[in-house]
């Protein structure tokens, strides 16, 4: 689980981040120049509402299996505390604690079988919205006669004027307003 929180953490805090970096940029960022556009993917994820809706999306499918498997670490720390507590007279034959084991196992398994899920769920949410948007900005890339398109991670400080992304946030905001999903079985062959 500490994966998935970090990850939602992270796109939470990319909207953040963008701020914090335009809000050091020089006075005078030079020139515009013609057929030079820059483009913030990460920025689109976080600030447009499909991007805000996948991102509450998994919130809440993060906070469905912590639910869900929550009753099994309860479960296995009061058992554990039991036979703690109770020594050897608790499981002479060291049966009870075989059993903890197994159903141990089987927890973690469960977990890394959701945290997989989990992932593949956002990778696909991730992906929809990419599809979505990709026409948008080729369509943005050919009306602002851009002639090269640079990934803003790629860019240390630029003019603000070359920045395709709000516009492609905007129209991806009326193409695509959101995104309404459940969390989704890993497929067979990517499991392995």
């Amino acid at each position: 689980m500490k994966l998935l929180a970090i990850g939602a953490f992270a796109l939470a805090s990319l909207a953040a981040g963008s701020a914090a970096a335009q809000a050091q940029a020089p006075a005078n960022p030079g020139p515009v120049l013609p057929g030079v556009c820059v483009f913030h993917n990460d920025r689109l994820l976080a600030q447009s509402t499909a991007g805000q809706s996948v991102q509450a999306g998994m919130q809440r499918l993060v906070t469905e299996v912590q639910g869900e498997l929550a009753p099994y670490g309860a479960s296995l720390q009061s058992e554990a505390q039991t036979l703690q507590q109770g020594g050897q007279a608790a499981d002479p034959d060291g049966s009870r604690m075989r059993a903890w084991q197994a159903r141990a196992q089987e927890a973690q398994q469960l977990e890394q079988r959701r945290q997989a899920e989990l992932q593949y769920t956002q990778q696909m949410q991730i992906r929809a919205i990419a599809q979505a948007a990709d026409p948008i900005l080729v369509a943005v890339y050919q009306e602002r006669g851009c002639g090269l398109l640079l990934d803003r991670s790629a860019v240390y400080i630029f003019n603000p004027a070359m920045d395709v992304t709000d516009t492609v946030i905007q129209r991806l905001n009326s193409a695509l307003p959101s995104i309404s999903f459940n969390r989704l079985e890993v497929p067979a062959q990517q499991q392995q």
